[in-house]
């Protein structure tokens, strides 16, 4: 629709993919006017990514399958904000949390966070529980299912149902069996059990609810913000990808602790002088 690009002020973008799609756009000077990356700011990553996701997937699939999360090797799939919360919350369920990662960097993070780190192909032949949350597309494929164990459970929390490659296995299964939320494929002797056949598993299955409301808030009001924000200097700002205002991000924060009935310290004017000089404390 590029007869209606002179009418388009800007726009927000809040997820994750959108955000890769844009830059992508950006890169190649296809964007043609401003957006908001409400998906990279902090009250996003730090509450919507790690305990919304991380909270909502595992309900999803406790709920969907009724399997005891304690004692069972719990494979998390990248480990970004999405990960990095499912993966602990996984494990202060009881789970034995193994990480699989393509960026070094975080893969290390993990390691030092306490998790088992490995590729998907050695953590094929252990898990038990399989979860997607990469964004990207074939993290499961067929040569990880010939090697799963017989029951596996594989989720994805992170993106369209191409993370996991469901069409390979319903093309090569022996056959199928189709349960509300639940689809079993019959591989070898061995069943594959896919989790609302693939898509998001905290929105998908039949008793999938998504985010909790007490971290959608901080989400939409920094989206409604940043829209303000939009509609009043989106023609003084330069077509591309840009951060949300920090003074929008402390603010949406700062009447979240409010509605807690939360309190924290403020800078004096010394420490302001401190922080703010080159002479002092050198």
């Amino acid at each position: 629709r590029q007869d209606v690009l002179d009418a388009v002020v800007g726009g927000c973008e809040e997820t994750t993919t959108g955000i890769h799609r844009l830059r992508a756009m950006a890169q190649e000077g296809a964007l043609k006017f401003p957006v908001i990356a409400v998906n990279d700011t902090p009250m996003k990553h730090f509450f919507d990514n790690v305990h919304g996701t991380g909270e909502s997937s595992l309900a999803s699939i406790m709920i969907t399958t009724n399997v005891l999360i304690a004692g069972r090797r719990f494979v998390v799939a990248g480990y970004g904000y999405c990960g990095r919360g499912l993966a602990q919350k996984a494990r202060n369920l009881g789970a034995r949390v193994i990480v699989t990662e393509i960026d070094p960097r975080r893969a290390l993070q993990a390691h030092m966070d306490g998790f088992d780190v490995m590729t998907m192909d050695e953590a094929a032949l252990l898990g038990d529980i399989f979860v997607t949350t990469t964004g990207n597309t074939s993290i499961l494929t067929e040569r990880h299912f010939s090697n799963l164990k017989d029951g596996a459970i594989l989720a994805n929390a992170g993106h369209f149902n191409v993370e996991i490659d469901v069409d390979w296995l319903a093309a090569h299964a022996d056959s199928i069996v189709h349960r509300d939320g639940i689809d079993t494929y019959i591989l070898g002797g061995k069943a594959i059990h896919i989790l609302a056949e693939g898509r998001l598993v905290n929105l998908a299955t039949p008793k999938g609810m998504g985010h909790p409301i007490e971290v959608m808030d901080l989400s939409f009001a920094v989206q409604a913000l940043s829209a303000e924000f939009i509609a009043k200097h989106g023609r003084d700002v330069a077509p591309g990808v840009h951060d949300v205002p920090s003074a929008i991000d402390e603010a949406v924060a700062r009447l979240k602790l409010d509605a807690l009935g939360l309190s924290i310290d403020r800078l004096t004017p010394e420490q302001k002088t401190y922080m703010s000089s080159w002479t002092i404390g050198t």
